[in-house]
């Protein structure tokens, strides 16, 4: 048969033929914020949730892969030729960590666990995919997730093939008595209910903190209802007040909580490096007698067959800086964390200077974290976002990214982390314009 296809003829695919996914307006917020911030480099950025860069120095690195080897030597006993290996070759899928980041969870947050409940990932955003892609074994499970949520979860849950039922905010983080009602709405209808995913402090992107005995009633909720509650905490070291409540996981006693935790925000964001902490049991069938094994241990099966194992070079990074602390993350962060406390500061006294008495628009006022929110009067899109960038030179990321485009168009978040305080009144002049203008406009 003759081939009549031209000579050039490129191959091409059907988007209809790919993965759902890649048609979800969600996956595409992450690539768009990195656009137009590369796109406008002197715009003052209030958009990436990235940690100060004010104290990085290349010989840190240097460093603490110095302190990881003498560690290696000292308290494992290994060789020279052992040390290059562990840090050359592949090394154990669950990582070579595992036991730093069980003495830094006792350290900062009195979480007592075993170093094998703990799988090393790469970045925060694998162990969510882990655990997602293990809690789904067919179509009837769901996941519940506060609304507004971190679009990583979101992607995740895509890729997963895990649909995302959504819980109210409130001024406290996740609605518990709506988390009730989602949650038996979504069994009459047939489905089961696997997880809730919740961000209890300082949580991204609306910024706002669970009070502990709403914790402790999320707990009972869990318990009541048998589902797992998936804990991210990223952001929980950077309390402005004295007194930090205790995480789910330091509360939790009957193992309903897997830990997220990840050190791009207190270790080094380069290293990507994060972790997950899964200390519950899985059994083969009804439970009585069968085999029991972690559910760590399942989950670094499916991270074998996606990334082999998370680079011990980073790894090591981490491990020396966890060494080079105490393994605590509280001590190793003081600088970061009063940069942290004084932008926040200034960015919540900066908005109130300059758009006080503008009708129509108000803000949150987080106690630590990065991320406020801004509520205004006009409508907030990526449009608005380019047009920002271009005519006024200030960046921020607008809220509907976080509701997966359905909600949200009246608000904007600012990310307080990255910027100095000349950068910081700078970015709020240029704002406030923006916010002038809309306003008259609109």
């Amino acid at each position: 048969m003759e081939n009549t296809r031209p000579e050039n003829a490129r191959a091409e695919l059907n988007a209809a033929t790919l993965h759902a996914s890649l048609g979800d307006a969600s996956m595409e917020s992450m690539n768009l914020l990195n656009e137009i911030a590369g796109a406008y480099p002197d715009a003052v950025s209030f958009a990436a949730g990235r940690p100060y860069e004010g104290f990085y120095e290349v010989a840190q690195v240097h460093e603490y892969l110095r302190v990881f080897c003498d560690h290696l030597r000292t308290e494992r006993g290994m060789t020279d030729a052992q040390v290059a290996r562990t840090l050359y070759q592949y090394g154990d899928t669950k990582g070579i960590i595992t036991d730093l980041v069980a003495r830094s969870l006792a350290v900062d947050e009195g979480i007592d666990i075993d170093p094998r409940s703990v799988v090393v990932t790469v970045g925060c955003q694998e162990a969510m995919f882990l655990l997602l892609r293990a809690l789904r074994a067919d179509d009837r499970d769901v996941l519940l997730a506060p609304s507004p949520t971190y679009v990583g979860l979101t992607g995740a849950a895509l890729l997963a093939d895990l649909p995302v039922r959504t819980v109210l905010t409130g001024e406290s983080g996740i609605d518990l008595d709506d988390l009730l009602v989602r949650l038996r709405a979504a069994r009459a209808e047939g489905k089961r209910v696997r997880a809730c995913y919740v961000t209890p402090d300082f949580a991204n992107p609306a910024g706002v903190s669970m009070e502990t005995i709403d914790r402790r009633r999320l707990l009972e909720i869990a318990e009541n209802e048998d589902i797992l509650l998936l804990e991210d905490n990223a952001y929980g070291l950077f309390h402005s007040g004295p007194d930090r409540p205790p995480t789910l996981k330091a509360l939790d006693r009957r193992r309903r909580v897997v830990y997220l935790g990840s050190f791009a925000k207190t270790g080094v964001p380069g290293a990507r490096v994060g972790y997950v902490v899964a200390d519950q049991c899985v059994t083969d069938g009804d439970g009585d007698g069968g085999e029991s094994r972690l559910f760590a241990d399942e989950l670094s099966k499916i991270k074998s067959m996606l990334t082999v194992n998370t680079s011990p070079i980073g790894q090591a990074v981490i491990g020396g800086k966890l060494l080079s602390n105490g393994c605590s993350m509280i001590a190793a962060n003081q600088r970061e964390a009063a940069v942290y406390r004084d932008n926040l500061d200034q960015v919540l006294h900066g908005l109130a200077k300059r758009l006080g008495d503008r009708p129509g628009v108000s803000w949150n006022a987080p106690t630590g974290g990065f991320f406020v929110v801004v509520t205004v009067p006009f409508t907030v899109d990526d449009a608005l976002l380019k047009y920002a960038a271009d005519r006024y030179g200030v960046l921020f990321t607008p809220m509907h990214h976080f509701y997966g485009t359905t909600a949200g168009f009246r608000q904007l978040r600012l990310s307080i982390s990255t910027l100095t305080p000349d950068r910081i009144d700078q970015g709020l002049d240029r704002l406030a314009e923006l916010i002038d203008e809309r306003t008259r406009t609109d």
